[in-house]
């Protein structure tokens, strides 16, 4: 009898445990066959398909899609500062400037996030009730893929072309400079959709790296020359320091006729400070990057700090060393930042 019993109590073990491993194997009976193989219902020769799930339907279509992107790996994801650029000249409607193909510029913009398939749907949909969990299944045509993409290439390519067709005056200038940076922004975008048509059948060959056009841009930097207007001045050590900033960018040294011109001002006088025995002087920084050809000022850049000592000649001494290194740590990221917002003009 007791061997009997155990007996019963093992076999109701096993299938209490085989009915656990069941709910843990995916969708059970009743579920359609593209639930566990996207291919059984869509042809692998024709479409690139993942399966995703959630708890609800939205959240199963939102990882199908990612399953989707996952497929086709870095092909279609760039860095984040060339998406943000692409995305603020597409929304700020500067790119009809740059393109002739109008017909793709609302597919274009709607691409412009990069984490995302360009005409990838969601095929089906499917409730499992006894698990409460919702299956999509995303579904990218390879042909639709192919026309899409490839309209977007060659009006991202129009974009290229229209960006650094200038001539040698119009390039050697800080536009030119902006423009080829740009193009090569785009450039990484048409290197990355390149890879993803590379996939679905379709390749493009000979699309230019992001990095020729960068290499360009530096040599741009090489034939502007900025020259240094200053004021006030010891020693030349603010002088340097700014020229020094300019030379790291890749700018060179000209004369006080070139078209761009780092206009310098610099004062310096004694600051008292309530109940203290030590000599204070205050000195003060403004450097205006200007265009003379356009009569603008490109970048403002000022500052201005407190040094002190016993004697009022070492407080002054002191300032400038500190002005100086203000202009080494900061003046560089300052020109940088100004040039990496800047859009190409019409």
């Amino acid at each position: 009898m007791k061997k009997i019993i155990g007996l019963l109590i093992t076999v109701c073990l096993i299938l209490a445990f085989s009915g656990c491993a069941s709910t843990k194997d995916g969708p059970g009976k009743g579920s359609p066959d593209w639930v566990r193989d996207p291919y059984a219902k869509y042809d692998s020769k024709t479409d690139v398909a993942a399966i995703g799930l959630g708890n609800d339907r939205e959240s199963a279509g939102k990882k199908a899609l990612g399953e989707l992107v996952s497929i086709f790996g870095q092909s279609i994801q760039v860095d984040q500062r060339v998406s943000e650029s692409y995305r603020e000249a597409m929304s700020s409607g500067a790119a009809t400037t740059w393109t002739q193909n109008t017909s793709v510029d609302n597919t274009i913009a709607t691409s412009s996030g990069l984490d995302t398939l360009v005409g990838a749907e969601i095929g089906d949909t499917w409730y499992d009730s006894k698990d409460t969990t919702y299956y999509a299944v995303a579904v990218l045509n390879k042909a639709k893929a192919s026309r899409t993409y490839t309209d977007m290439v060659r009006s991202n390519q129009q974009m290229i072309s229209n960006l650094t067709n200038l001539s040698t005056a119009e390039k050697n200038t800080i536009d030119g400079y902006v423009r080829y940076q740009l193009a090569a922004n785009i450039a990484d975008i048409n290197i990355s959709y390149g890879n993803l048509l590379s996939q679905v059948g379709s390749p493009m060959p000979g699309l230019k790296p992001g990095n020729d056009y960068r290499i360009e841009a530096a040599a741009i930097t090489r034939e502007i020359p900025i020259g240094i207007v200053i004021d006030g001045d010891r020693a030349g050590k603010i002088r340097d320091a700014f020229a020094g900033a300019l030379s790291e960018i890749g700018f060179r040294s000209g004369g006080p006729n070139s078209r761009y011109v780092l206009n310098i001002k610099v004062t310096i006088a004694p600051a008292e400070l309530p109940n203290n025995t030590n000599k204070f002087s205050r000195i003060e920084v403004s450097a205006n990057l200007t265009d003379t050809a356009a009569n603008t000022v490109l970048v403002p850049f000022n500052f201005n700090l407190r040094e002190g000592h016993s004697s009022q000649s070492e407080a002054d001494n002191r300032a400038y060393t500190q002005a100086e290194n203000r202009i080494k740590r900061d003046y560089k990221n300052a020109l940088n930042d100004y040039l990496s917002q800047l859009l190409p003009k019409n």
